[in-house]
């Protein structure tokens, strides 16, 4: 079924985050090498990407939460799958393998949910006018820890710790692997550098043109504080303006801000892209701890203002949120009539 098709009926729900499920687990470093990284020469606990790996149990259980909770679009454990990320823990040459794994797994968990939903397993008759369960996986390209229009160095404003073509080959090696582990779509998210943004849009075409497939593509924004600016400076304008050049299926926001916050920049995004929106925000800002405290009641009134509004077309969570808060929205969007291009 076309996730566009959809769109055009429904608002649809994305899933919650996958590093505060993990972190439910409290995972040590054996858990994260398992047996084939036992004897690895690097730190390895923290990595979330490796569970795909060494505990593919843990992250296809957690899909399978977020899945039962209602997510229609649940996201592959690669936000941090490229080589330049991975560099941070020697693993670079792991990149397409992680991504290939972190699709099936996701694909696995959807087919799995299907499994146990449809009545023809158990040998009974489905009922004809059955609505029928569509999923689908999104590949998660994070933003890397590297940014282009910046300088890490406050005394050299010209240096860059990594060029054009390092982000464009990285990001066509993740998207590779997320294409070939079959993918439904693709997510570029969580964008602070909206340069960063465009050269995986230009690896994902690159992609595309090699592998003669054409995919969905999501894209999502982040705005870093009150100024209502991504971290390279952007407006919420500059940016949609920045990615419009490809046919996308969505553009958004999400992370940062809790959902209060959000507000006004996701309304202006809203009444300007030609393109369905979407929007996961944090479950509130972060307390003292570096943790979430806002229920997924506290943050339903929220995301409800926005459903009200006709801000958006996918709705879900970002850090510090759980099946719980995905349940709460996607109980609430049934009620809710979807923006309109």
């Amino acid at each position: 079924m076309s996730i566009r098709k959809e769109l055009e009926k429904r608002i649809l729900v994305i899933d919650g985050a996958m590093g505060t499920m993990i972190q439910r687990y409290k995972l040590e470093e054996a858990d994260y090498r398992g047996k084939r990284f036992a004897d690895w020469k690097h730190d390895l606990k923290g990595n979330n990407d490796l569970l795909s790996l060494t505990r593919p149990d843990i992250i296809k259980a957690i899909h399978l939460e977020y899945l039962i909770a209602g997510s229609d679009i649940i996201e592959t454990n690669t936000f941090n799958a490229q080589k330049i990320s991975l560099a941070d823990y020697k693993m670079e040459e792991l990149a397409y393998e992680l991504n290939f794994e972190s699709a099936k797994i996701a694909k696995e968990a959807v087919k799995e949910y299907i499994l146990s939903k449809t009545k023809v397993g158990a040998g009974i008759e489905e009922e004809e006018d059955a609505p029928v369960q569509v999923k689908w996986v999104a590949g998660a390209m994070g933003p890397t820890n590297r940014t282009l229009s910046l300088s890490p160095d406050v005394n050299d404003p010209g240096f860059r710790a990594v060029t054009w073509d390092e982000v464009v080959n990285a990001y066509i090696e993740q998207a590779r692997g997320l294409i070939d582990g079959g993918v439904d779509l693709l997510l570029i998210e969580t964008i602070f550098d909206t340069l960063n943004a465009k050269a995986a849009l230009f690896a994902v075409q690159t992609v595309f043109e090699e592998k003669n497939v054409e995919l969905p593509v999501m894209i999502s924004g982040t705005i870093t504080d009150a100024s209502g600016r991504t971290l390279s400076g952007q407006t919420v304008e500059a940016f949609l303006n920045s990615v419009s050049h490809m046919n996308l299926l969505s553009v958004g926001l999400n992370c940062a801000l809790g959902a209060k916050d959000m507000r006004p920049y996701l309304e202006e995004l809203s009444e300007k892209s030609p393109f369905y929106i979407s929007c996961y925000p944090n479950a509130g800002l972060p307390n003292q701890f570096g943790e979430y405290d806002e229920t997924p009641e506290q943050m339903c009134v929220q995301v409800d203002d926005f459903l009200n509004s006709g801000f958006v077309n996918i709705v879900g969570g970002c850090c510090g949120t759980t099946p719980d808060h995905i349940k709460h929205i996607a109980d609430n969007v049934q009620k809710m009539q979807p923006r309109t291009l």
